[in-house]
């Protein structure tokens, strides 16, 4: 069917995924908006490089998920997801059941580990935050301090970024930036063992992300396809040496009143080998309001009602993920 036929270079009519460069940004900073502001109105994905992220940081983060990921289950389970979603997500956890895009009704061919941004508690800056909480690390030598320097560097880009896409959506100087005063991040490592050819079900079934922008490292397996802008077709997101993929989510689209995409993107790994990926979601803060900005609502009105992200982010988890049914 055209819904899992894939395009081939030769196909004219598929999109293509952009690659913006972000070096020397303040001198090039028009040059990038507008690269950015196209990428996010046509197919939703970009590639960046120039990010400044160390290559032996991202191997390091690499080769820490994939020493948790070879621990033996139990040690693995030892550290099962908790109540502020931080910790292990095993296999048939995650079934994305409120993908209205292709419904999924087997659990995701995925496990992963979930860090989230670290909050003491009784943190005054993350009072109204639900997830404030620990996270909940294993106990491999140099593990941590790998994820933590990765993550770090990662933030860095991502601040740099929502500097950017504050101007992309035509914003107040602040009226974005200032809603990730505390923001609400998840690094998120995943493993995706190989996929039988004949075997129906996903890696990671077809959804689009809850947050704002997602920062993606892919190892060099492949997999991960995006929705053309038609809804008919899904193009390859092959991985690019160097570079990261960068996409828009749910609390991008809101903010644009649907100016901009939140793409639809799924993962299949039929490679016949593991697959392992480290999505960053960058997203602000519990108490943001996720109402269209006024810059970007027309005489058609808001198409969406106002309600923060904290809400708008526990009732994504309650509907997707099993493990907070009870």
């Amino acid at each position: 069917s055209s819904s899992s036929r894939q395009s081939s270079p030769a196909d004219v009519s598929a999109p293509t995924i952009p690659v913006i460069d972000l070096r020397d940004a303040e001198a090039r900073r028009a040059e990038i908006v507008s690269s950015l502001r196209s990428a996010y109105t046509d197919v939703g994905f970009a590639y960046l490089e120039g990010h400044g992220v160390a290559p032996a940081l991202v191997e390091s983060a690499f080769e820490a998920s994939r020493r948790f990921h070879a621990l033996p289950v139990e040690e693995k389970l030892a550290l099962r997801v908790n109540e502020w979603h931080r910790g292990y997500l095993p296999f048939a956890e995650s079934t994305i059941v409120a993908s209205t895009i292709e419904r999924a009704t087997k659990p995701n061919r995925s496990e992963s580990l979930m860090v989230m941004h670290e909050a003491e508690p009784g943190d005054p800056a993350r009072r109204d935050d639900p997830l404030a909480g620990p996270n909940q690390w294993p106990e491999l030598p140099g593990f941590r301090e790998a994820i933590e320097a990765y993550e770090l560097a990662v933030r860095q880009v991502a601040i740099r970024l929502v500097r950017l896409l504050e101007d992309v959506l035509g914003a107040e100087p602040g009226e974005v930036v200032d809603r990730f005063a505390a923001p609400t991040t998840f690094l998120r490592l995943l493993h995706y063992p190989p996929q039988e050819p004949d075997t129906d079900g996903f890696g990671s079934a077809p959804h689009t992300d809850y947050g704002f922008i997602t920062i993606l490292a892919q190892d060099d397996a492949g997999g991960l396809q995006v929705r053309t802008p038609d809804g008919a077709d899904w193009i390859e997101a092959p991985p690019r040496a160097g570079a990261f993929v960068l996409n828009l989510g749910d609390v991008g689209a809101r903010w644009s009143n649907d100016h901009f995409r939140s793409t639809p993107h799924r993962v299949l790994n039929r490679t016949g080998r593991d697959r392992y990926s480290i999505p960053y979601f960058f997203d602000p803060a519990a108490t943001a309001d996720l109402a269209p900005l006024a810059c970007c609502v027309g005489p058609e009105g808001p198409r969406y009602e106002r309600v923060t992200y904290g809400e708008y982010l526990l009732s994504k988890l309650d509907s997707n993920h099993s493990y907070r049914k009870g």
